[in-house]
């Protein structure tokens, strides 16, 4: 498979919603709610949403139904992306980094592949976490507190 060329990359296409925001969206008790719903309306304004696979099963583990979950992405209109096999490459690249820098194990490999996601298909990463992404995926568009 070839590697992936980022030289076109801006994050232009869309945003890549991260987990922790849908939860702050869920949970009105949470101190990042008002941000997090707010943010979701002005990216959502300049941009496409997208959701993957990986963000929605997390969504889905301690979390509302599949039917609440959808009813919530359909507000939005959250597009449903499919994971690009070149993302592969690109979150072992970024996994194995964080492992060569000292990482313990704790941070999954899933986790790499939001960013490598959001890379391959020029999407920016909308997340309150943003270290990882800046520490892992330098060239990715992030919006975060």
């Amino acid at each position: 498979m070839a590697t992936v060329d980022l030289a076109d990359y801006d994050g232009s296409a869309g945003t890549l919603v991260d987990t922790n925001v849908w939860v702050d969206c869920i949970d009105e008790t949470s101190a990042w709610h008002d941000w997090s719903v707010n943010q979701l309306q002005a990216c959502s304004e300049r941009a496409p949403l997208h959701i993957n696979v990986i963000i929605y099963a997390e969504l889905l583990v301690p979390r509302p139904s599949v039917a609440a979950l959808d009813a919530l992405l359909d507000v939005y209109d959250v597009q449903r992306s499919t994971l690009p096999w070149p993302a592969a490459a690109l979150a072992a690249a970024a996994y194995a980094l964080y492992r060569r820098r000292g990482g313990a194990k704790r941070k999954p490999l899933p986790d790499f592949f939001i960013g490598a996601h959001a890379a391959v298909c020029n999407l920016s990463v909308l997340t309150r976490d943003p270290a990882p992404y800046r520490s892992y995926f330098a060239r990715l568009a992030v919006v975060a507190p």
